[in-house]
C-alpha cells in the first residue's frame, strides 16, 4: 500500500505510522535491489540538501551523501565551521534561509530541540540524522535488516544491551513497539529510561501486540532473542563519565556466551558502530557468522533513500 509523506519530516519515529513505516521499508528494498541490478534512477536531478552536522560521522554522512547524489541531487555538507548556526544567528533564521535554497534538510547534532526548529521555520523536509534523544534512520536500518534476515518483524524478539537510556536504546524502543517487536532492555539500573518513558513504550507495544521490559541482571531475558543489540558505552559529548560508565557496563559486554543464551542457533547481532572490539562486543561475535553489522550499516543508505523519495518527491 502506498502512502502519501510527500512534505514530511523524519524527526522521530514516534510520528509515523506502523504501516508507513513497512512503505518506507519496502522502498528501501526495492532501491537496494535496483542498486545491486545496476538500475539507474535520477529521482533528485535538480535537487539540493543541505546536511548539517554537529558531531561527526561515517555512516550518516555517507549514506546521506551517496543516497542523494546517486539519485542525482546535490548534497551540500555544512559543519559548524561552515555556518552561523545557533551561534551569530539563530536557529530560527537559520532554517528561514536554508528553507528557501535547499528542497531538505539533514541534521546530525546534539538537541533535538535542534531539530524541531529546524523542521517548524524550514517549511521543507527535514531529516534527524541524530540527536542525543534519537536516531531514526539507524533504526530503520536495523528494521530493515531484521526483516531481510527473518521475511518479518511482527513477533520476533530484539534484545538491547547496554545503556538502556541512550539515543539507540530509546529509539529501538519506539521503532520495536510500532512494529510489534517484542522488545527487552538489559542494562545496569543507573542507566534505565525513566519510568515515564518506560509506561509511554510499553502503552504503544501494548497497542501493536507486543511487549517492553527492563532487567539489570547481566544475560537476563535473552531466551528466544532473534537479535542482540548493543551500542558504543561511552557517547560523544559523555567523556567525563567514561569510567563511570565503562565500571557500570562491563558485566553487559556482549560475549559469545551472552549470544548463546538466546537458545536460538539464528539469532543475528546488530551494532548501530562504530564499535570498540574487546569493549561492548567480543572481537569474535562482531566479526562472527551472526555478525549482520555490515548488512545494517549499508542498509543506512537505502532507508536514507527511500525516506527522502517518499518526502521529498
Amino acid at each position: 500500500m502506498a502512502f502519501n509523506l510527500k512534505g514530511r519530516c523524519l524527526l522521530s519515529l514516534k510520528d509515523y505510522t506502523p504501516q508507513e513505516i513497512s512503505y518506507l521499508i519496502d522502498i528501501a528494498k526495492k532501491v537496494k535491489a535496483d542498486r545491486r541490478a545496476g538500475v539507474i534512477h535520477q529521482r533528485f536531478l535538480g535537487k539540493t540538501i543541505a546536511l548539517i552536522f554537529e558531531k561527526r560521522s561515517t555512516r550518516t554522512r555517507c549514506a546521506f551523501e551517496t543516497a542523494f547524489g546517486e539519485e542525482g541531487g546535490h548534497p551540500v555538507f555544512l559543519s559548524m565551521n561552515d555556518i552561523q548556526l545557533g551561534a551569530k544567528e539563530s536557529i530560527e533564521d537559520t532554517a528561514r534561509v536554508l528553507g528557501r535554497m535547499f528542497d531538505a534538510i539533514e541534521f546530525r547534532g546534539f538537541k533535538q530541540e535542534t531539530v524541531n526548529a529546524l523542521a517548524k521555520y524550514s517549511g521543507i523536509p527535514v531529516y534527524n540524522g541524530l540527536t542525543d534523544e534519537y536516531h531514526p534512520t539507524q533504526v530503520l536500518a536495523d528494521l530493515m535488516t531484521i526483516e531481510e534476515e527473518f521475511g518479518y518483524l511482527k513477533g520476533t524478539k530484539l534484545v538491547f544491551v547496554g545503556d538502556g537510556r541512550n539515543n539507540m536504546a530509546n529509539t529501538l524502543a519506539i521503532g520495536c513497539s510500532k512494529m510489534g517487536i517484542n522488545y527487552l532492555i538489559n542494562s545496569p539500573r543507573e542507566l534505565w529510561p525513566s519510568q515515564e518513558y518506560i509506561n509511554e513504550i510499553r502503552e504503544m507495544a501494548r497497542e501493536n501486540g507486543s511487549t517492553f521490559e527492563v532487567t539489570d541482571v547481566p544475560g537476563e531475558g535473552l531466551e528466544g532473542a532473534h537479535a542482540v543489540y548493543t551500542d558504543i558505552w561511552v557517547s560523544m559529548g559523555e567523556e567525563a563519565k567514561r569510567k563511570e560508565k565503562e565500571e557500570l557496563l562491563k558485566p553487559f559486554q556482549v560475549n559469545k556466551e551472552m549470544m548463546q543464551r538466546t537458545g536460538r542457533d539464528d539469532t543475528i547481532f546488530l551494532h548501530c558502530l562504530p564499535a570498540i572490539k574487546g569493549q561492548e562486543v567480543t572481537f569474535d561475535v562482531m566479526e562472527g557468522k551472526q555478525s549482520r553489522v555490515w548488512d545494517e550499516a549499508e542498509n543506512r543508505k537505502h532507508t536514507i533513500k527511500a525516506v527522502i523519495i517518499a518526502t521529498m518527491l
